[in-house]
């Protein structure tokens, strides 16, 4: 993948005002697109498949006049006085009637009406009207939602001095989050983070720009996106929050690592390439596991949940996009604006050592002619704060180890209170009108009337629906919890009964939760006594629904993560205890973070000082959210450290040194891409909204642990402990587990070998000691063979040699053992898939006794090489001399042909004096001018 970002970058540098000018286009396309098409956003949860949701359905047939959304005007007299005085009598009366015309309002209750009597406080200084209307939640329009509004006001007008009217309920119960300046705190820490990390006010836009530029074309498909279906309010925010995080830290991985490469001399171009193919490389590795995680919420099986997590998802993929293709490209337009300038000490030492090149220049102008000018390096020294602390937490790594469960154990316990449910209008700010409305409702009524339950049920069988309801609703008003239940009825059509019943407890209360748990629990006792099959439902039933399957789904969901987790480090790191190292750690961020989110919301610890407007259960999604987010950002902290690390050792330093080393080269990096991280989540929770603050507090103690304790404690002393042992893996799984390379050490590999086996060399094959096994076990080589272009090779060997795996091998087909090889200019094996597409393979036995018109097939998509396998022996003379002809064509065409024969001399396949490479154990064919063909291949070149 490496080579392949590598050329993406070179061709974005090089086409950077086209790769700029299409950005704009598809930023126009797709705002176009949002405006034409954007169908608004939902603010309704529901899970289908739950009973409270079908009884909801049900009675959306059966009983619309109690399925649809609801209101509630609370009106409270004057302390000392009652509604029924005049003249509150007759402004309610009056306000009633105003707000029954309003459309899509079907009923209103009253508390003068016999039929629908309002709910009425004991003391009958407050009433609470309840406000029926025709459709969801998500299907009340805005005119209705503002004529009510107008309503309510004009009733409080005519309400006499003292008293108050104020509208509130399911309806009105949430609302679209806003961006506001508070969020825009984030986006400045950041750009000073970035300035003090790269040491360039330009270097540190370009990330701001990579990350504007991917949230805004996201957000246009986003809004476009709700014209196929609904999508929920908190997505453009989480969507947001999350594209402005990782858009900043995939960008500044790779500009970091490109003024890095600056630093040592390196072209403007070249350093542009290499950094989109290593660092780009790590960006993908790590995009893709975010948005892995992000499809994955859908495992849950909660459609609003998958179209949060697909939706998360394409704003990480289009910010994948943007920082491979956009960033190369205004890299290219900064061009040497970003090197860095060496330090007051380097230019020093070179104004030095000048002086002394002068002084010598006068005693003996000879000396200059051979002296080398020196070069003043602006590669970094390694810092002292990083490496003092990679040293101290690996000094002792047993001790640090014991330290770090303890702090995560303590952090991670509170974490067991943690309580979910979906938020009501009592988290919202207190001059709300809602919150208001929940208040006094609390106040007057008891909690329990912002939540009432509806138990619903079939009674088409009975012969006396009014009695049987009661006799229902009077069995549930006995249940423990129940504060009240105000209507027990049957539908006009007598088929369907509703039984209104209100909680002592709040909507999201413990005590609410059991009630409807007990309820539920007497069903088959209802059956049986009175033949009423009975669900509960309402708003309140649906949101304890929506919770319990939510914390159902974690389980599953963490299964999941946790085993990709172990699955893609494994191809990484190739590494059994690094995955496990790194699992354990990422369950720590986890714990972590759900602990102090239980601390501030439940506990109310620090709550006032981040505008917690009331503490209690957090939102039932936060949890599976919040480990989706986390899991990709974890990885991506693993991968960008741990990876310099395990390149230090490949490279050939100790296990120990190489913690230091990879410590030293990543973790400035890794703190500043933290730092920016923690402050844009930190920077949507004091003046968030209620859904998305624990989510956004969540993930800014997840980032700061995650970064800070697990990856930059935890991790050195666990690689510190183990030793060798870190990076121990099988040889059965090493090769069957698909290679991932991540720090581009193959592209590094290739551009050693760019001028192998010579410079401008245009071979069709080379080989330096290349080395491959066959099916039984047998090796060939070590073989050093040039192939040019248009040229022939006969490849001989006995019936022990494997000819098959040599010509497989530089076919890329079949995996090397040692040496190198290079196909169509191509090295393998890290071009083995793009060698594939320039090769064409004919086995002669697996041709029907046709060879030769395979070959021809093959020739007509004009490949590079073509290797004939024909070590089983070629049909009749005739079939031989067909196949002798079509080889030929192939070098008339320019061609470069390898065929293949086993235990038979196959000369008469080739053109004559076509050179023999004998691959025979011990063979010293005097035909064979492989010695002649080959390329003295020195011992640092094949390990190149």
């Amino acid at each position: 993948m490496s080579s392949v970002l590598y050329s993406l970058g070179r061709w974005a540098v090089r086409a950077r005002r086209l790769v700029v000018a299409l950005w704009v286009v598809v930023l126009v396309l797709v705002g176009g697109a949002a405006g034409l098409l954007q169908q608004g956003l939902d603010n309704q949860v529901s899970i289908p498949g739950t009973e409270s949701q079908e009884a909801l359905d049900r009675l959306a047939s059966t009983f619309p006049q109690v399925s649809g959304a609801s209101a509630q005007v609370i009106v409270v007299a004057p302390e000392g006085e009652s509604i029924k005085d005049e003249p509150m009598r007759s402004a309610i009366t009056d306000g009633v009637e105003a707000i029954n015309d309003v459309s899509q309002v079907v009923a209103v209750t009253s508390p003068f009406d016999e039929q629908m009597p309002a709910s009425t406080s004991d003391d009958e200084r407050a009433t609470l009207l309840t406000i029926q209307l025709d459709g969801d939640q998500g299907s009340i329009t805005e005119e209705t939602k503002d004529a009510l509004g107008v309503e309510a006001d004009a009733l409080a007008q005519a309400l006499p001095e003292g008293a108050e009217a104020q509208l509130g309920g399911q309806l009105f119960s949430s609302k679209f989050p806003e961006m506001t300046l508070t969020e825009g705190i984030g986006l400045l820490v950041a750009l000073v983070v970035l300035v003090l990390t790269l040491g360039s006010l330009v270097a540190a836009g370009l990330p701001l720009i990579n990350a504007l530029l991917g949230v805004g074309a996201s957000m246009g498909l986003l809004f476009a996106a709700t014209a196929l279906g609904p999508v929920n309010s908190t997505t453009p925010m989480l969507a947001v929050m999350l594209g402005l995080a990782v858009g900043i830290d995939y960008a500044l991985f790779i500009v970091s690592r490109h003024r890095e490469q600056l630093g040592t001399g390196l072209a403007v171009d070249e350093s542009i390439a290499r950094a989109t193919a290593t660092a780009g490389s790590a960006v993908v590795f790590a995009g893709l596991t975010v948005m892995i995680a992000l499809v994955g919420l859908g495992v849950a099986g909660i459609p609003f949940l998958t179209i949060m997590g697909v939706a998360a998802a394409v704003t990480v993929g289009v910010t994948v996009l943007v920082s491979l293709t956009l960033l190369p490209a205004l890299l290219g337009f900064a061009g040497e604006r970003l090197r860095p300038k060496p330090s007051r000490r380097v230019r020093r030492a070179a104004a030095k050592e000048a002086k002394a090149a002068e002084a010598v220049a006068a005693a003996d102008p000879e000396v200059t002619r051979t002296r080398v000018p020196a070069v003043a390096s602006t590669e970094p020294k390694p810092n002292r704060f990083f490496t003092g602390w990679v040293r101290a937490v690996t000094k002792i790594p047993a001790l640090t180890l014991v330290l770090v469960i303890a702090a995560m154990g303590a952090l991670s316990f509170p974490a067991l209170d943690l309580r979910l449910a979906l938020p009501d209008a009592g988290v919202m700010e207190e001059d709300d009108p809602a919150r208001v409305t929940y208040d006094l409702v609390s106040e007057h009524f008891g909690d329990g009337f912002n939540g009432p339950l509806i138990v619903t049920g079939s009674i088409v069988t009975s012969t006396d629906p009014v009695a049987l309801m009661n006799e229902i609703g009077a069995e549930i008003e006995d249940l423990p919890g129940v504060a009240d239940v105000p209507l027990a009825t049957p539908n006009p059509s007598a088929d369907t009964g509703i039984i209104q019943v209100v909680p002592e407890g709040g909507p999201t209360s413990a005590q609410t939760e059991d009630l409807v748990r007990e309820i539920r629990a007497q069903h088959d006792h209802f059956l049986d006594e009175y033949g009423v099959d009975l669900s509960v439902t309402g708003f309140t039933a649906v949101g304890i629904d929506v919770s319990d399957k939510l914390g159902n789904a974690l389980l599953p969901f963490a299964l999941v993560v946790v085993g990709l987790s172990l699955i893609l480090l494994t191809m990484v790191f190739r590494s059994i205890a690094v995955p496990i190292k790194a699992t354990i750690g990422y369950l720590f961020s986890v714990g972590a973070a759900f602990g102090v989110v239980s601390l501030v919301f439940e506990h109310g610890v620090l709550a006032e000082a981040l505008n917690v407007t009331r503490t209690g259960p957090v939102i039932s999604f936060m949890p599976i959210v919040l480990m989706g987010i986390l899991f990709g950002l974890a990885m991506d902290y693993e991968v960008f450290l741990v990876s310099r690390m395990r390149e230090d050792y490949v490279h050939g330093g100790s296990a120990r040194h190489a913690i230091t080393t990879g410590f030293q080269g990543s973790a400035k990096v890794v703190t500043a891409a933290a730092v920016i991280m923690i402050a844009v989540f930190v920077a949507f929770v004091p003046h968030g909204d209620m859904n998305l603050k624990p989510i956004a507090l969540g993930l800014a103690v997840g980032v700061a642990v995650d970064a800070f304790v697990v990856r930059m404690v935890f991790v050195p002393a666990v690689l510190a402990l183990l030793g060798e042992k870190a990076w121990y893996m099988p040889k059965w799984l090493d090769r069957a587990l698909p290679s991932f390379d991540v720090e581009g050490e193959g592209l590094a590999r290739e551009l050693s070998l760019t001028d192998w086996p010579e410079p401008g060399a245009t071979d069709a094959v080379a080989t330096g000691d290349l080395e491959v096994s066959g099916r039984s076990g047998r090796i060939v080589g070590p073989v050093s063979v040039r192939v040019p272009d248009g040229g022939t090779l006969l490849v001989h060997g006995d019936a022990t040699a494997p000819v098959s795996a040599f010509l497989l091998a530089v076919a890329g087909r079949l995996d090397m053992t040692g040496g190198v090889a290079k196909t169509a200019g191509l090295v393998l094996p890290e071009r083995a898939s793009s060698v594939r597409h320039r090769v064409a393979v004919v086995d002669s036995a697996a041709e029907g006794g046709h060879p030769a018109e395979a070959v021809r097939r093959a020739l007509r998509d004009k490949p590079a090489v073509l290797v004939v396998d024909a070590t089983e022996t070629v049909g009749d003379l005739a079939g031989r001399a067909e196949l002798a002809q079509a080889v030929a064509g192939a070098q008339r065409a320019g061609i470069a042909v390898l065929l293949g024969s086993t235990g038979f001399a196959a000369t008469d396949l080739v053109p004559s004096g076509a050179p023999v490479l004998d691959v025979t154990p011990g063979a010293r064919d005097p035909r064979s001018t492989a010695r002649d063909q080959q390329t003295d291949v020195t011992e640092q070149e094949v390990r190149a």
